[in-house]
């Protein structure tokens, strides 16, 4: 990547406009200046600027502040009436002045990122064609086979980071196809606003692959391939050669799978692990928060983790993976594979896992007990089970009944209770559910935001136990350390800083997770506890340097002028 030194008037370290497989570089000028996002800065650009770009007549006269230029925007986007209209002019502005957009994202987290992310970038999936204005990012379609090294030459820049999805499993919403874009865009952005990775490092990749959504294949604004699935042997195919081109193109680039089926999603992971440097949020992403969010609930209740017994709802991605890490967790505690094993509970569609159940896929297979005979409802699992901890991720809003969260305020003094799936209509419970059904005494966690709820006279502040708390820091890390690999180990790293960034006063009103102003202090120590380990483990590019901390924060992108 080049960056242009010369330039006049504050723009001095912006990356000059620059094909990632050019030799040469020109200083953006003019209109062309205007148009560039990264570069751009609009009514912001100095008199000096002016006249030395070639801007002088293609701007109004007024010169304003990057605050002032927020606040507007701001300002705005308050006056619209749903989030989906907000999402569209932020989505707006993204295109047209990155610095202004990320500084409006970091400096109102709190507003914003359910905006641009959970639960409205779900919203904008499903109405991806209709609200469509310019293309971000790279979709690569199935008709593209054996074309792939060559389409990637097309992205100018030298990515370092992309996420990819083919759009199969979106959130709770299921098969969005091409739609599903609006993913990729969303995590990355918050690799930018949460962790300070540099936007023209990130690089958003649909692989279109046909879609079954039948909706979707009448919808006469649909821009994906208007074909059924590709699968089998020819979808494998197609994958590997995407990943073999990105890493050619683009070497070290770290690369995140995201919201892929189960079916797929597993054999990705296991497959390019221990090769390629590569991880799914899905299943490791969301891990990491669960067990971060379980170890500060029992920093309230006083038990440890080794001792708990945990039922999940959903048997899935996020389901196994987080029940996997948790019993590293257990283990690193001192409990046997065996008992951390059988403390971990699942419940599909069909009741719970046991052994001997038919049609058990391989993920699931390793929490198939013995000795239980089959049960067919969630409730009676847990009269049967008595678990000090359920957790939601099957995407079945309503899931967790009054009935449901009544069983568990009798079995617990101060039950564990995680509903999160997302977008919002597919959460478990709500968090004034989660709170009224138990008397209070819920350790609760979602993952869509909720109000604060006011119960007998004492307010519960409920977090996400978002993702967005691990994997920019995560990214942030292996990126600094330039590590080949992401382990598990850097998860379990993960959800331990990210549980040491609680403090007592998030706990006192109930938050199993810091504030979200504070997500890039967080991201940080996730980062420098990852690049620790790269380090550590001999993964990285070079030896660890005296402040692991400093260098993540020398990398980090600060949205200004």
């Amino acid at each position: 990547m080049r960056f242009n030194k010369k330039l006049l008037g504050g723009i001095v370290n912006r990356p000059a406009r620059v094909s990632a497989h050019s030799t040469s570089s020109e200083t953006a000028h003019g209109m062309t200046l205007l148009r560039d996002p990264l570069l751009n800065k609009g009514t912001a650009f100095t008199e000096a600027e002016r006249a030395a770009l070639g801007l002088r007549g293609l701007l109004p006269p007024c010169v304003l502040t990057m605050e002032t230029q927020a606040q507007r925007v701001l300002t705005n986007l308050r006056t619209l009436p749903t989030d989906l209209e907000k999402y569209v002019a932020l989505n707006a502005l993204h295109d047209r002045n990155e610095a202004l957009f990320f500084r409006l994202v970091v400096d109102n987290i709190d507003e914003i990122q359910p905006i641009i992310y959970t639960p409205t970038v779900g919203l904008a999936c499903q109405k991806y064609g209709l609200i469509f204005q310019r293309p971000r990012g790279m979709f690569i379609s199935s008709r593209d086979r054996g074309q792939i090294a060559e389409i990637l030459k097309n992205w100018p820049y030298q990515a370092r980071l992309i996420v990819v999805t083919d759009g199969e499993r979106i959130l709770g919403l299921g098969d969005l196809g091409a739609n599903g874009m609006g993913i990729p865009v969303g995590k990355l952005s918050l690799y930018t606003a949460c962790a300070g990775v540099h936007p023209e490092l990130c690089l958003p990749i649909l692989l279109d692959v046909g879609t079954n959504n039948e909706e979707l294949l009448n919808d006469p604004y649909y821009l994906g391939l208007r074909e059924r699935r590709l699968t089998g042997e020819a979808y494998d195919s197609f994958v590997d050669e995407f990943m073999q081109a990105a890493r050619k193109t683009f070497p070290g680039v770290l690369i995140q799978f995201e919201d892929f089926a189960n079916h797929s999603a597993f054999k990705l992971l296991h497959k390019y692990r221990d090769e390629a440097c590569v991880f799914n949020d899905d299943i490791q992403g969301t891990a990491a928060v669960a067990l971060a969010g379980l170890f500060s609930g029992l920093r309230v209740s006083g038990g440890r983790l080794k001792d708990q017994k945990i039922l999940f709802l959903g048997a899935g991605e996020a389901a196994t993976g987080i029940a996997d890490l948790v019993v590293s967790a257990m283990m690193a505690e001192g409990a046997s594979e065996a008992d951390a094993l059988r403390r971990n509970w699942l419940v599909d569609s069909r009741g719970l896992v046991v052994a001997g159940r038919e049609g058990l896929s391989g993920h699931k297979l390793r929490y198939a007990h013995t000795d239980q005979a089959p049960i067919a409802d969630f409730l009676t699992a847990i009269q049967t089970l008595k678990p000090t901890a359920i957790i939601g991720v099957a995407a079945v809003g309503g899931a967790f009944t009054p009935e449901v969260l009544k069983a568990m305020a009798e079995l617990n003094e101060q039950p564990i209770v995680f509903a999160l799936s997302n977008p919002t209509s597919k959460a478990e419970c709500s968090a004034e559910d989660a709170y009224r059904y138990t008397e209070g005494r819920a350790l609760f966690a979602c993952g869509s935001p909720y109000d604060p709820v006011k119960l007998n006279g004492r307010s519960f502040v409920p977090r996400q136990g978002n993702n967005s708390y691990i994997f920019p820091g995560v990214g942030l890390g292996v990126i600094a350390s330039r590590s080949r690999l992401v382990t598990d180990e850097m998860f379990m790293a993960a959800a331990h800083a990210l549980a040491d960034c609680v403090g007592q006063e998030d706990l006192a009103q109930g938050s199993l997770y810091p504030a979200l102003p504070r997500i890039r202090e967080v991201s940080i120590r996730i980062a420098a506890a990852v690049a620790d380990v790269a380090f550590q483990r001999g993964l990285a590019d070079g030896p660890a340097p005296n402040d692991v901390k400093a260098l993540v924060q020398s990398q980090m992108y600060e949205p200004k002028y």
